[in-house]
């Protein structure tokens, strides 16, 4: 940009194999957001590596908001889960929103999209699926140590939840304690206090 100093100019020519500047105008029009950023990138996206022996894993399934793929993006990164796979139908792992979100965490964790349930389920670890009201609860399973790793958990649509496909194979059914009365969480946060637990039990058996 013709506002940025040459000596942010000189340091990313030595990070990057190009550096092309525009003008601020420019930017502004290129940008999807109100207040563009005064730097963009183009990269090469990583050729998807499907599975890796026993890899803790977490599936998007048939999510829909941009910002709670991402944040659960983050989660995983986070916590230890460094493969994230969707099912068909869900966000698009790369679009500018989910990346933004994600706040980087793309380039921590190994992702496929469109995945086949049965092809997810052929890993062959314990799948957890989450649910509002039937099902173990987090809590005592935390407490008694009992969460399995490594795992799949499995979080869903933001109305509808996880689909009817995953409960008619072999997985386990958890929910989340809300003495508050809530009927549901959104799914981000859900996603957060799941991943936590598993990350806790994990340090606690290191």
């Amino acid at each position: 940009l013709d506002t940025v100093s040459d000596e942010i100019k000189n340091d990313w020519s030595r990070k990057c194999q190009s550096l092309v500047l525009m003008p601020s105008k420019l930017m502004v029009l290129l940008s999807t957001l109100p207040s563009p950023s005064w730097i963009c990138a183009v990269l090469q996206l990583p050729t998807p590596v499907f599975f890796v022996d026993k890899e803790p894993t977490v599936v998007l399934d048939k999510l829909q908001d941009p910002g709670n793929a991402g944040a659960i993006l983050r989660s995983a990164a986070a916590f230890g889960f460094r493969s994230v796979m969707t099912t068909p139908e869900t966000v698009a792992l790369w679009s500018g929103k989910v990346v933004r979100s994600a706040m980087g965490a793309h380039f921590n964790l190994r992702l496929s999209e469109s995945v086949a349930v049965s092809t997810i389920m052929a890993l062959d670890i314990p799948v957890l699926i989450t649910d509002v009201h039937a099902g173990d609860y987090l809590h005592q399973l935390s407490a008694e140590k009992k969460l399995p790793w490594p795992c799949v958990w499995v979080f869903g649509h933001e109305g509808q939840g996880v689909s009817h496909e995953w409960k008619l194979m072999k997985t386990r059914s958890i929910r989340i304690a809300q003495p508050g009365g809530q009927e549901s969480l959104n799914v981000a946060a859900a996603a957060a206090i799941c991943l936590h637990a598993s990350a806790c039990q994990r340090v606690e058996k290191c």
